[in-house]
């Protein structure tokens, strides 16, 4: 088939055939039938996602590459930021956001083990793992409902002379209250990690400046696993404008070196023999000399590869979040479904990119029943993840010891969560039939 071309020739031809391959197999949308499963989240995508990691991969270059490079300046130019790190998930982005603010390089700023961040137990795990698998102590606080945040109300007495920071979600997209937030971190001179990867394109009011969620914090975190606002299949990245952190992260994330040259490439400081580093050899080979305990969390170029492709369509796919989200709350107010339901709220001065539609069922409708209903009626839902994380066997050791973290307020919203709040997806795929079946079937399940 390629005897007679070029290398070049050949991949242009391979790169069409997946192109046509897409269009013949993949391309044509069924027009949706009541009562058909209808998932919270699902990828979207077209053909250029395909080319672009069949270019990736006859590339075989496999690790972080000239994808990776171009992800992280375009995905740093689209939020607004100086620095972003690809790496390999959210839940990774998370651990090296927190590791980043271990290092001694930030002397007494530094986090050292039995030190504590404020943070909430209405959300997803690994926000708060880090903290405890690095000796951190987290403190939890109760959220708001219908927001789904923190509590900002809270803050000050959750406060200790330990505290060195504060790392929350942006719940479902919604916002926090960033403003109140950081005004509180800014007094006590604490960090602030935004865990943005549930709110990705979202936007927040500060102070008469619209800015994106996981920027205003000193780092912010987002994952691109397959329900997420945009996907790599796995991955997630860490950004920041703060030059020093960047430097830190990128330590971490690259198995602990002190050396910053990408893969493939060496000695583009000029100084990789000549230098005097801790008790090594004068001249000890700069690409082997570690000034942090690492890991490898870098992502594949083939991931980088769909993310490049992804990102092109990300505000298209903002904006249709933002209409589902938009219609599916209109059609459960015109039922008459807040009677039996607390609908979602956006914080104020949030401009949410939802990535899901919150529900917390009234005193008197049992979640129990309507959650069944509805997945029955194929739709499919979640919880709010962990509900209270400090219930789960995870913490059963920490609980019996009484050690390891803290609770600083009660968690009686947190705790409604648990047993009364669900939700439901708003997908960009999602079409009007299925945002209507769906406002139609949540109403018949909160009757049953």
């Amino acid at each position: 088939m390629f005897e007679n071309m070029t290398e070049q020739q050949a991949k242009e031809s391979i790169l069409s055939s997946v192109k046509e391959y897409y269009e013949t197999y993949r391309s044509s949308k069924k027009t949706y039938r009541e009562g058909e499963r209808i998932p919270y989240a699902s990828r979207v995508y077209d053909s250029e996602e395909m080319v672009n990691l069949v270019d990736s991969a006859l590339e075989f270059w496999l690790t972080s590459g000239r994808y990776t490079e171009a992800f992280e300046r375009e995905f740093a130019k689209y939020l607004g930021v100086k620095y972003c790190s690809l790496v390999n998930s959210g839940s990774s982005a998370n651990l090296l956001a927190f590791m980043t603010l271990t290092s001694p390089l930030l002397g007494e700023r530094q986090i050292r083990r039995g030190d504590e961040v404020i943070t909430v137990a209405a959300g997803f795990p690994t926000t708060v793992s880090p903290m405890i698998q690095y000796g951190a102590v987290p403190v939890f606080i109760d959220v708001t409902i219908p927001q789904y945040n923190v509590d900002v109300e809270l803050l000050e007495g959750a406060l200790s002379e330990r505290t060195k920071a504060v790392m929350l979600a942006h719940t479902l997209g919604n916002p926090f209250d960033l403003k109140a937030v950081k005004a509180f971190c800014d007094k006590h001179n604490l960090w602030l990690i935004e865990d943005n990867c549930d709110a990705l394109g979202s936007e927040y009011d500060l102070d008469g400046e619209k800015k994106l969620t996981g920027t205003i914090g000193d780092m912010g975190t987002s994952s691109f696993y397959p329900p997420h606002h945009m996907t790599m299949g796995e991955g997630g990245a860490v950004y920041t404008s703060n030059p020093l952190l960047h430097k830190i992260m990128r330590s971490f994330r690259d198995w602990g070196r002190d050396c910053a040259c990408p893969s493939g490439r060496d000695n583009l400081c000029g100084h990789r023999f000549d230098r005097q580093f801790g008790e090594l050899p004068f001249g000890y080979d700069h690409k082997y000399v570690y000034s942090h305990f690492g890991y490898n969390l870098k992502a594949t170029d083939m991931q980088a590869a769909i993310g490049c492709a992804q990102l092109k369509k990300f505000p298209s796919f903002v904006e249709r979040r933002r209409s589902n989200f938009k219609r599916l709350r209109s059609a459960l107010e015109k039922m008459g479904a807040e009677e039996k339901l607390i609908l979602p709220q956006a914080a104020v001065g949030g401009d949410p990119s939802w990535f899901g539609f919150l529900l917390t069922c009234r005193e008197g409708v049992d979640r129990n029943r309507v959650v069944p209903y509805i997945e029955k009626k194929g739709v499919q839902t979640r919880m709010l993840f962990a509900g209270n994380l400090t219930k789960h066997p995870c913490f059963d050791q920490m609980r019996r010891t009484g050690e390891g973290y803290r609770i600083a307020s009660g968690l009686e919203n947190t705790d409604r969560i648990m047993k009364d709040t669900f939700w439901v997806g708003v997908y960009p795929g999602m079409t009007d039939e299925m945002t209507d079946y769906m406002a139609k079937t949540i109403w018949e399940g909160t009757n049953q």
